[in-house]
């Protein structure tokens, strides 16, 4: 089975890079935006004409929150032309396109968990376009997974954690948000958890499970209670201050609230998900 991951150099492709040993049974092939650029459709027609994937992940993405908001059309032509050139070409191959989406979709005016059936209301370029992007797949080809998610880190790329861990070595004193409250989801579960949907459907051989799904680990945190655990875990001492959003602005705006529901995508495909606090403990 032939499974082909797009953003191979990014957080979630290099996270993916680091399992895949572990499943034998996949060829997996990672194309960086220089072999495979999805803004680009007659590359994008050559590299599956190349390699006929089974299942294509989409790993690449314009996740840049705020420069989004002054490069909208670079954040636009990633996030939603490369989603439609893969839903496109996946739809003339029968690849099964798994599309990792974002949080950023919501407000966040809710006060208790987000479902896939909550409605959808960026309040920025950077959501804006991951929510075009989704609708763009769900227009043009049915065989796929949305998988949205929430506060990604892991050991690969730029992340908060590791902005954290270097801040720490190079400050005494750190002011971080208290008042957004969402979920930290490690790029190595996040990895996991998408080659169990490609397994299960291999398995079921099923069409019924299509269709968007939530994923991040569990509990949840401000950002604020994220930095603290990360300075407790490598024994960093620093004079670590909460601050509200509105003496940190920047361009674009934050959900105050954008915790998962993770309820469907456990019962479908039997995913067992751990804290947050132990997931980063692993990292």
């Amino acid at each position: 089975m032939v499974v082909l991951v797009t953003g191979a150099n990014g957080q979630l492709g290099q996270s993916l890079q680091s399992i895949a040993e572990n499943h034998p049974a996949i060829e997996f092939v990672f194309c960086d935006s220089k072999k495979l650029d999805i803004t680009d459709y007659d590359n994008v027609n050559a590299v599956f004409d190349e390699f006929v994937p089974q299942y294509c992940i989409n790993a690449a993405a314009y996740t840049a929150v705020d420069k989004a908001e002054s490069e909208s059309n670079k954040a636009y032509a990633i996030n939603v032309l490369g989603a439609q050139n893969l839903a496109k070409i996946c739809k003339i191959n029968n690849t099964v396109l798994l599309h990792v989406s974002t949080d950023f979709v919501f407000d966040g005016t809710k006060t208790s968990p987000y479902t896939e059936s909550d409605e959808p209301n960026p309040t920025g370029v950077y959501g804006k376009t991951k929510l075009e992007g989704e609708l763009a797949i769900q227009e043009l080809w049915e065989k796929h997974f949305i998988i949205r998610t929430s506060w990604v880190y892991s050991q690969f790329a730029n992340n908060f954690m590791k902005t954290m861990v270097r801040l720490g070595s190079e400050r005494d004193s750190l002011s971080v948000v208290n008042d957004q409250i969402g979920t930290p989801t490690n790029a190595v579960d996040l990895a996991e958890a998408l080659i169990k949907i490609i397994s299960c459907h291999t398995e079921l051989d099923s069409t019924s499970n299509f269709g968007i799904y939530n994923f991040s680990n569990e509990g949840q945190c401000s950002w604020f209670d994220f930095a603290q655990k990360i300075f407790e875990i490598n024994n960093i001492k620093i004079d670590l201050q909460p601050i509200p959003t509105s003496s940190y602005p920047t361009p674009a705006k934050r959900p105050a609230y954008s915790v998962l529901d993770k309820s469907k995508i456990k019962d479908i495909f039997a995913i067992e998900i751990e804290n947050w606090e132990t997931s980063l403990r692993k990292v």
